[in-house]
């Protein structure tokens, strides 16, 4: 009897034990959830800083959280001053740069996309190129970067017709990401996968894996970086594209277009910030304590203030 008692309660508690399992992961996922939305500040509101440029793009922190960013068809980098919040030409002409990057010195790296060069830009302005083509051809148009802990710069070469060139075609045969080790003159081809245009890539601070939007084809991909800075298993990270992007120090990732859209490191959605233009080109994290999102849309740069920060590099 004891034997066929027991045997007549096992599935109250295996209901029970099922129930009380499925309650904790219910508790879990909306605690992750809760926590996901809070990575902007409570009561923060999108903060328009300034207005009437042509199309801002490219922006990048500098280790105070000044942020940098381009209005390339008027062919300047402008400042963003993260103590007072004003904003001041930077350099002009500046070689109609389009992505910006700071590396571990403090040079601004710059897509210079007036002869489809990558620069490098001292604090006294002077400028260095690193890179001026490939295989003795001009590169597509350098767009967006990311310097790796090794000083080595990844880059996107998609192409944009711009109404400065005066070629009229792309001497590349693919648009390609590159790479360029430190101390090297000679970039090269890290990942040439079909793409329809490479646009805004990011990588993970401990230098793992590799970010890459195609945003012609509207999807983003994750690679992993080897030690030799060759990229592997490539994988979708996100049915989205993305102009430009960044990262948060939890792994976060930030893509552009329409607003602002964040997915965690598994490609989960969680957040969308609406933002009042018909295109965000870019975002990057600034302020003293990089909690500050910097958002660049159309003729116009924003900041919203955050509970993450994003990574000094």
């Amino acid at each position: 009897m004891r034997a066929k008692v027991k045997n007549q309660k096992s599935p109250f508690y295996l209901r029970l034990i099922c129930m009380i399992l499925l309650g904790v992961t219910q508790t879990s996922c909306k605690t992750l959830s809760n926590d996901n939305k809070a990575i902007i500040a409570a009561g923060a509101k999108l903060t328009l800083v300034a207005d009437g440029f042509k199309f801002t793009e490219g922006p990048a922190a500098d280790k105070l959280g000044n942020v940098y960013f381009t209005d390339q068809p008027n062919d300047r980098i402008i400042k963003w001053n993260a103590i007072d919040n004003t904003v001041s030409d930077y350099m002009k002409p500046s070689g109609r740069s389009n992505g910006l990057y700071f590396d571990q010195q403090g040079n601004l790296l710059a897509a210079a996309d007036q002869e489809n060069e990558v620069w490098r830009i001292d604090s006294e302005k002077k400028v260095t190129v690193l890179i001026n083509g490939f295989d003795g051809k001009k590169l597509n148009g350098p767009n967006d970067l990311w310097v790796d802990s090794k000083g080595g710069i990844y880059f996107t070469d998609p192409y944009y017709q711009r109404p400065w060139w005066t070629h009229k075609a792309a001497e590349q045969k693919s648009k390609r990401v590159y790479y360029l080790a430190k101390n090297s003159d000679t970039p090269k081809i890290v990942a040439d996968d079909n793409f329809i245009q490479p646009n805004g890539i990011i990588g993970t601070p401990d230098g793992k894996t590799l970010y890459v939007s195609d945003l012609g084809d509207k999807k983003t991909y994750s690679y992993t970086i080897e030690v030799n800075g060759t990229l592997s298993h490539k994988k979708l990270f996100v049915d989205l594209g993305s102009d430009g992007m960044t990262i948060d120090h939890l792994g976060n990732i930030y893509l552009t277009g329409d607003g602002v859209t964040v997915f965690n490191s598994n490609g989960q959605h969680i957040e969308h910030i609406i933002v009042p233009q018909n295109w965000t080109a870019n975002v990057t994290f600034g302020g003293l304590n990089r909690k500050t999102l910097f958002i660049t849309a159309m003729d116009s740069v924003y900041t919203l203030e955050m509970t993450v920060n994003g990574v000094i590099n």
